[in-house]
């Protein structure tokens, strides 16, 4: 939105005036301002109210890359206790012992096992936790894991989850759920084949200012929500993306990027000889990372080894314009439709995630099936050096309240959804914007929130009880609501993303097993997730517009948008261990 930063700040004072106002206060608000809690020192119990575990749950993290460091950052040891790990990459082992010293920004998401458990070295902590490199020998081999975290690439989400819970381990994998529809479908029939937990990594349902958002909603103090806009933007453009990580030269000489790992050693080797104090251990570690990352040229002969391919991209007329060796599809995963799901499976997912709880709150709280995409596909930026797309724009129907699908008035009754990811230009960055009868909801980043009155994002506005309806209503407050905002703002303290509480909440599922107690993204609710994004992928390519089927979204149902039968038994891509 064009705001000004006045307007930004009005819009900041707004929402948590009316997440603190007496109207839609939780109890816990008053309680954490009482006790000072913020949400980096256990937000998560208090809010969501799963409490604390006896013991630690022991797991083990599939995939020790960009994700999987983030999930590591994100850990509690009070609930989970890392005893092992499994990555193929070497850079990816070194981080997650080390953290990543790139930048500071970095270093505070992944700051590494070492950091988070307190061992002063690597040795000390390898003590504690087991290093392997396949997953599967990480499987066969540690009998007392009670649970394991996936942030492997997407296409081995599935195998992993399943050799995983037919080993007797819980399971939080990263999102999307599955590569496919199919592979969802198997997921979610071998956790209820063998009584695992299966969590999915939409971090958006742990969010409390989400759950805020969500409470405005059901509340009905943003009148009718009619429709949602989301989007996605990133900056990268051709030899400037984040999805296109530097490779060592071994592994493929002519990249336009072979150079910038040696030339950084380089000029980090330099800078370290020159540095004294502080800055010197800072530049001994991030040459030592720097070394680490040219190490994954062993790739180069072991990617094959693990199932990665070669691949010739043929251009118009035929003739090779790419040639892919298989490190570069472990490396660049994302980029490749064998391995990754583009835009919509590592961005799109999560707004729509996002979008889904926002119409499941006016529903009741009742997730809602969608009942159309119509979505395009562009690629007017990037060479032949991937498959997926540069942009995508998609266009949602959701049911409103009172819709019917019948041929009546009430067929009409629908909440739009527009969403847009693209490269090529930043502006915006990422969030939802929320359009109801009454106000105006805006989530930028997971991190902030604003909330205005209609037409008036420059009033300071309180959620009261309209006298007459006795339902809650935004009302312009020329003085501004502080005690409330105050209630509000001290009680989230600095707002965390949710990662962090989603798998507190997981590990106390494994503590506390009981039908009642699930995971906030179980296999139905992640399940949904990955129908939207994989058939807006289907749709995206061809360029039409597609209606969801309800069967798609039943795990036990056959039926799935790529018309693959799910099969859970199928021993060529699920081998025993």
């Amino acid at each position: 939105m064009n705001l000004t930063p006045e307007q930004k700040d009005v819009g900041r004072e707004n929402f948590f005036a009316a997440v603190g106002s007496k109207d839609l206060r939780r109890d816990f608000l008053v309680k954490a301002v009482r006790d000072e809690i913020s949400s980096g020192n256990g937000l998560g119990t208090y809010y969501f109210g799963y409490g604390t575990v006896d013991r630690p749950v022991r797991v083990a993290v599939l995939g020790t890359g960009d994700e999987g460091s983030v999930l590591i950052g994100a850990l509690n040891p009070e609930y989970v206790e890392v005893a092992a790990i499994a990555d193929i990459r070497p850079y990816s082992v070194h981080r997650a012992f080390h953290g990543d010293v790139y930048s500071d920004a970095a270093l505070k998401v992944r700051c590494g096992l070492m950091a988070k458990y307190g061992w002063k070295s690597e040795d000390e902590a390898r003590e504690h936790v087991k290093v392997y490199q396949d997953y599967r020998e990480l499987l066969k081999a540690e009998k007392d894991i009670d649970g394991v975290i996936i942030a492997l690439p997407l296409h081995l989400h599935a195998p992993a989850a399943i050799a995983a819970m037919r080993a007797g381990m819980h399971v939080l994998t990263e999102k999307l759920m599955g590569h496919s529809v199919h592979e969802c479908k198997e997921m979610a029939r071998v956790a209820e084949e063998t009584g695992k937990y299966l969590a999915t990594g939409h971090q958006r349902h742990y969010n409390i200012l989400y759950d805020n958002a969500v409470k405005l909603l059901t509340s009905g103090a943003l009148g009718e929500l009619h429709y949602i806009r989301a989007q996605w933007h990133r900056g990268n453009l051709p030899g400037k993306d984040s999805w296109q990580q530097p490779m060592p030269a071994a592994v493929k000489s002519d990249d336009p990027q072979a150079k910038v790992l040696a030339d950084e050693l380089k000029k980090w080797e330099e800078a370290l000889q020159k540095a004294k104090g502080a800055a010197r251990d800072l530049w001994a570690r991030r040459v030592a990372q720097k070394k680490a990352q040219l190490d994954d040229e062993v790739l180069k002969d072991a990617a094959k080894k693990y199932g990665y391919e070669d691949k010739d991209v043929p251009g118009s007329d035929g003739k090779i314009v790419y040639r892919r060796p298989a490190a570069e599809e472990l490396l660049r995963w994302r980029l490749w439709d064998r391995t990754g799901g583009g835009l919509m499976a590592e961005l799109g997912s999560h707004q729509l995630d996002a979008a889904s709880i926002f119409v499941a709150a006016v529903h009741g709280g009742e997730k809602q099936i969608p009942l159309s995409v119509a979505a395009s596909a562009t690629r007017p930026l990037f060479p032949a050096d991937r498959d997926i797309d540069d942009h995508v724009f998609c266009l949602y129907e959701f049911p409103a309240p009172g819709y019917d699908g019948k041929d009546t008035v009430a067929k009409l009754r629908k909440i739009g959804v527009q969403y847009a990811s693209i490269n090529g230009n930043g502006f915006g960055g990422y969030g939802e914007t929320v359009f109801g009868t009454q106000g105006t909801l805006v989530l930028e980043r997971e991190l902030e929130a604003m909330l205005w009155r209609t037409h008036e994002v420059e009033s300071k506005i309180k959620v009261v009880e309209n006298s007459k309806t006795k339902k809650p209503e935004l009302k312009v407050d020329a003085a501004g609501d502080k005690g409330a905002a105050a209630v509000g703002y001290q009680a989230m303290g600095e707002v965390e993303r949710g990662y962090t509480e989603q798998i507190e909440h997981w590990a106390w599922c494994i503590r506390h097993p009981a039908p009642e107690n699930q995971p906030k993204c179980h296999p139905k609710v992640a399940m949904g997730d990955a129908v939207i994004a994989l058939t807006t992928n289907l749709a995206a390519r061809k360029g039409e517009r597609i209606e969801f089927d309800p069967a798609w979204f039943d795990p036990h149902r056959d039926e799935t948008p790529e018309g693959v039968k799910p099969n859970p038994n199928d021993t060529k891509r699920y081998p025993a261990l």
